[in-house]
């Protein structure tokens, strides 16, 4: 989903990209990532084990790809002196905060998947490469399987639906990610970590309704539920919102408010 549209926002700028998929590049493969990279200015990860409840009884598994991974491609990027785009979560924050978290806020994630994507944050670090470490959350695109493609169908089909209101994050368009690290690299934005989501706040019940009224429905029929009734093997963060510091720090603007992104990408993303 968010690797179509990188490639996609790159190619408009003109540059030459080659796209490798997992059959092409395993890249926890340290010699095949050491001869893949060689030749590169830029390499971007956007390869992950996003099961979230799966990585609770698979967390090695999830581990090799989250973590072996990047370390894999920021060894290489270091040995040749291209710089990394690493793409992280918000999972790696507990989720009990109440103001945005920042860039350099404590992380303690909750969730096998969370432990993974901070340990290939680390690893990054740790391997000495020009990097950009982007964590996102809640993101959804024209190009695979996402919250309101879901929402929409069965909106459709039973008429009716109810979505938990005690969660509340920032839904974030994969474009918008895929622009966010171009300008991140045009500006020369110095190495480290950034928030790569929308601004505002808004909870999975508001981003429902907000889908069932792009969808042509009456959003009425959405109605709020708890977590409590959705108990899933990972721990779901109860506040997933990201604060923006880094960004404007480094003179780049922050993507603007989910609603506003939301209106201009729920055409393409419900088509």
């Amino acid at each position: 989903m968010l690797g179509q549209d990188l490639v996609a926002r790159v190619r408009e700028d003109g540059h030459e990209v080659v796209a490798l998929d997992r059959a092409e590049l395993d890249i926890t493969d340290g010699a095949a990532v050491l001869d893949a990279v060689a030749g590169f200015d830029v390499v971007a990860n956007c390869a992950a084990w996003t099961a979230v409840d799966d990585a609770e009884t698979r967390e090695a598994d999830a581990f090799t790809v989250n973590a072996v991974g990047p370390q894999s491609l920021a060894r290489a990027a270091a040995r040749h002196g291209a710089r990394l785009v690493q793409v992280s979560t918000d999972y790696v924050f507990d989720g009990h905060a109440t103001e945005p978290y920042a860039e350099d806020g404590f992380a303690a994630p909750r969730s096998a998947y969370g432990r993974t994507k901070l340990a290939g944050e680390w690893a990054v670090r740790a391997a000495g490469a020009d990097h950009l470490i982007l964590r996102t959350a809640w993101l959804y695109g024209a190009h695979g399987s996402c919250f309101p493609k879901t929402i929409a169908r069965v909106a459709a089909e039973k008429g009716g639906l109810d979505v938990v209101d005690d969660q509340v994050g920032q839904p974030t368009w994969t474009v918008d990610v895929a622009d966010l690290a171009v300008r991140l690299l045009d500006a020369g934005a110095p190495a480290g970590t950034y928030h790569a989501t929308s601004s505002g706040r808004t909870s999975w019940f508001g981003f429902a309704r907000a889908t069932v009224a792009a969808a042509g429905l009456d959003p009425e029929i959405v109605r709020p539920t708890t977590s409590e009734g959705y108990v899933r093997p990972a721990p779901r963060p109860s506040f997933s919102v990201l604060g923006h510091d880094a960004l404007r720090a480094a003179g780049v603007e922050p993507i603007g408010d989910w609603q506003e992104r939301w209106a201009t990408a729920a055409k393409e993303v419900l088509a």
